[in-house]
């Protein structure tokens, strides 16, 4: 496991780790699907039929920067569009991002089951922007945690704090 769940003050927060921003965005989306699951629905998970597909979004790149922060938002949103309208909870991904000077493309291999037979214990009303981060660190530079359940983090690395509206 490679992402927390963090307190907040009124919504639920989560904490993630990776070796690289791709990755990253893979354990994030994990995190949360995590989060809303109860505990009989994580227990169950594995026991419904899986299907396969790839699942693209695109994102404009803003003065030639690479926002991973946003990207990352905007396919945690995506991901909660799939459950709630197409009834596809994703399970598991492999995620690739391609940057262009105009725009990024995130193309994930995901693997998921029909939404509908999956138990869940919260719902995330949205992403949000919310102390947001998405940062690099270097070599044994260490993101401090503010929180008990949350281990702190020695690079190199990638880490991220995404807060959910629920």
């Amino acid at each position: 496991m490679s992402s927390w769940p963090r307190p907040t003050t009124a919504d639920i927060g989560l904490r993630a780790f990776a070796s690289s921003p791709s990755r990253l965005i893979t354990e994030a989306t994990i995190g949360m699907q995590d989060i809303l699951l109860s505990e009989q629905g994580q227990k169950s998970i594995n026991s419904h039929i899986r299907h396969t597909a790839q699942w693209q979004i695109s994102s404009p790149v803003v003065d030639d920067v690479q926002h991973w922060d946003l990207l990352l938002v905007q396919w945690l949103e995506e991901v909660l569009y799939r459950s709630e309208i197409h009834n596809q909870w994703l399970v598991d991904c492999l995620i690739s991002v391609a940057w262009s000077t105009s725009e990024a493309i995130l193309s994930a291999q995901v693997s998921w089951v029909k939404s509908v037979a999956v138990e869940k214990e919260i719902e995330i009303k949205a992403v949000t922007s919310h102390e947001l981060q998405f940062i690099e660190l270097l070599e044994n530079e260490v993101a401090q945690s503010s929180w008990e359940s949350v281990p702190d983090f020695q690079g190199p690395g990638w880490f991220c704090d995404v807060v959910f509206d629920i």
